[in-house]
């Protein structure tokens, strides 16, 4: 079985989509052009069906994806990707809200390690992990593309702190 490719156009630069007939396995913006060996996406191909998603996303005409992924890490990173796919689009987790609902309290180091090498950009959402306090952490994207992908899905973000802006918290008037 051959490896798919298809590069598209983003906001953000060009993003990378790497898989089969069966799956995908890959989306990053890392790549200067299609790795040896690889061949155009086949249409209909899960590769190919990405890039029609992705480029939903990014018209805001989509937030969920509907994809057969196979990312390829250790059973606890894949444990942490398929929980990112769980939170929605507008929302943010912490990396201790994440080891914990793992039922791993203590693993937010861990946690944060299983992000930073997830292989499958935007769709397993780890640009929606943020530190303590709303603070915003490193993305392997880079922290603007992190920034607009969070603005993106409705965040609003104050960049002189880098993190979550939270609306204030009112006092019901007595």
């Amino acid at each position: 079985m051959s490896t798919q490719y298809l590069s598209l156009a983003t906001p953000l630069g060009a993003l990378q989509v790497l898989g089969s007939d069966a799956d995908v396995r890959v989306i990053t913006f890392d790549l200067p052009g299609p790795p040896a060996g690889t061949v155009d996406a086949a249409p209909g191909s899960p590769v190919h069906q990405a890039g029609e998603q992705l480029r939903a996303y990014f018209n805001g005409q989509r937030d969920v994806f509907d994809l057969a992924l196979t990312p390829i890490g250790t059973a606890f990173q894949k444990r942490v990707w398929a929980l990112l796919q769980t939170i929605p689009a507008g929302q943010t987790r912490s990396y201790g809200e994440v080891a914990a609902a793992l039922g791993q309290p203590g693993a937010s180091r861990a946690v944060g390690l299983a992000n930073a090498r997830n292989p499958i950009a935007i769709v397993v959402p780890c640009h929606r992990i943020i530190g303590g306090q709303g603070h915003l952490t490193g993305y392997a994207g880079g922290m603007d593309r992190k920034i607009w992908l969070l603005r993106h899905e409705g965040q609003t973000i104050d960049e002189h702190r880098q993190r979550i802006a939270r609306p204030p918290t009112i006092s019901p008037s007595a």
